[in-house]
């Protein structure tokens, strides 16, 4: 059955707030067993739900918040949603505006994971 929008935005602010409550365990809920992380776009594929756990317990464990900037966009089984993630780099703070893309499979979950973003997206703050 197709994923409703409703349940694609829902993820998008699980997603988002989970990281500024440092849940990782409920970021990593949304994915199915076998999806794939490629974050940023370009780099090798995180693979599996374990690898998907160990991705984001670094990312939240550098204390990165993320902020919405924008309407989720929802077109077959994919949404794209634009956010800033405010992140500490050594002691300076700064904030990469990041274009996400998550492809649901049939139940629901989350297939597929890619993050759209280069060094020219980042800023100090």
């Amino acid at each position: 059955m197709p994923v409703s929008i409703e349940d694609k935005i829902k993820a998008v602010e699980t997603y988002i707030n989970s990281f500024s409550k440092q849940d990782v365990e409920a970021i990593v809920g949304l994915y199915a067993d076998d999806a794939t992380i490629e974050d940023p776009v370009g780099t090798p594929l995180k693979e599996g739900i374990e690898a998907i756990r160990e991705f984001y317990t670094g990312a939240v464990g550098n204390g990165a918040k993320l902020e919405l900037e924008g309407t989720p966009r929802c077109a077959g089984d994919s949404v794209a949603f634009p956010f800033r993630a405010i992140v500490d780099l050594g002691g300076n703070k700064a904030h990469i505006e990041i274009i996400d893309t998550f492809r649901f499979n049939d139940d629901g979950k989350v297939a597929e994971m890619r993050a759209f973003w280069g060094p020219e997206n980042m800023k100090p703050v």
